[in-house]
């Protein structure tokens, strides 16, 4: 966390945000092995972990014969008794919070525990994209403006931990609520704004969010939007409709800083760009389990965050490290993180050589068959 009113000079930005992912990228294979042996410290602290020979394992062969791949619904019975006031049944340390998905990925959203090591990697990670977008284009505006805050609420429900009731919501909503960078930039609305509208997600719920962020940021500098990409789109869409201008009428914005769907470059940017300028789209993988990548350069793809979490593919039957994958091959996406050994996430990913890497999907017999006709009719093109 940045020291409130303190001059922080660029260098400093650089190691705090940005330069363990410098040094990772340079290294794939040395920041893999470190954040392996950082995450089994913390398994051997958990039931779960020591069952699974976690004090024992030494290095990625041990470790991928003696943890499991486990999915959401596989840990929920661990997150129950999390719950029930034992979270060293799965957890290091005691959850500050829980979190909900959108339940765009099955009928029900997911409800999972989130950490103080994982909120802490959410927002070290989550501030990459904007530090690094703003180091290498040499454009600090997007450090100093507003940025338009477009997320999902973050009290929705109750749910009862330990004999005590609290309250939570949807991921994005909290994660922008309790990071300090965000604040330091200035959200409009504040998170706590956006909260009061109530916790409903239908139309009229979204009109009601999107004109309270329009007259709060109306007469403001805004300099960027970050969020789900759809709800983005949607902004901008009632923003023309209902006040018959475009954000970038309003706005000079920066750049766009977009998550949560596939294909945002090819399908989003060309449509998101109608109605904020000619902004780039700096695209983010983000979840409600982490913040996994961001884009680098100009190039439509993301490099992950090898410092923070340990990522696998599954490419046929056998489990590789995704640094080790070759341009072109895919597979399903195993991720390790601090709360969770051995997830799997539900995405498919592609790599596209020299640590460049697509997600282009949830891994699903439509995506599976879109992707295999993609690699079939155009896979020369990688």
């Amino acid at each position: 966390m940045l020291p409130e009113n303190e001059y922080i000079d660029a260098s400093t930005i650089l190691q705090r945000f940005v330069g363990p992912w410098y040094t990772s990228l340079e290294d794939p294979q040395k920041a893999q092995e470190q954040a392996l042996w950082d995450l089994l410290k913390k398994y051997g602290e958990t039931e779960y972990g020591i069952d699974h020979h976690a004090p024992q394992t030494s290095g990625v062969a041990d470790y991928q014969k003696n943890f499991p791949v486990t999915d959401y619904y596989g840990y929920q019975p661990y997150f129950s008794k999390v719950k029930e006031g034992n979270y060293k049944a799965v957890l290091s340390e005691a959850p500050e919070c829980w979190v909900m998905t959108r339940g765009s990925t099955g009928k029900q959203s997911k409800v999972l525990p989130a950490t103080p090591t994982h909120l802490q990697q959410i927002f070290l990670c989550g501030a990459r994209a904007i530090v690094h977008f703003a180091m290498r284009t040499e454009n600090f505006e997007v450090l100093t403006g507003n940025i338009l805050n477009l997320n999902f609420p973050s009290s929705v429900h109750t749910m009862t931990q330990d004999g005590k009731q609290m309250d939570y919501g949807y991921s994005s909503g909290t994660y922008a609520r309790l990071n300090p960078m965000l604040s330091q930039v200035s959200l409009l609305p504040r998170q706590e704004d956006i909260d009061a509208l109530g916790s409903g997600v239908g139309r009229l719920d979204w009109e009601r969010r999107f004109e309270l962020a329009y007259q709060q940021a109306r007469e403001k500098n805004v300099v960027a939007t970050m969020g789900v990409t759809p709800v983005v789109l949607a902004f901008a869409k009632y923003v023309q409709r209902k006040h018959g201008k475009k954000p970038a009428d309003l706005w000079k914005f920066q750049a766009l800083f977009c998550t949560s769907v596939r294909k945002i470059q090819f399908k989003y940017a060309p449509i998101l760009q109608k109605y904020f300028g000619k902004a780039p789209v700096v695209e983010m993988y983000t979840a409600t389990e982490g913040v996994f990548g961001q884009q680098y350069d100009d190039l439509p793809y993301i490099k992950p965050n090898y410092d923070a979490y340990f990522f696998e593919v599954v490419v046929g039957k056998r489990a590789k490290l995704l640094h080790e994958l070759k341009r072109g091959e895919w597979g399903r996406l195993i991720i390790s993180s601090c709360m969770l050994p051995r997830y799997d996430i539900g995405d498919m990913v592609e790599a596209a050589g020299k640590n460049y890497f697509r997600i282009f999907g949830r891994r699903n017999t439509l995506t599976l068959l879109e992707h295999r006709l993609y690699r079939l009719f155009l896979g020369w093109l990688l």
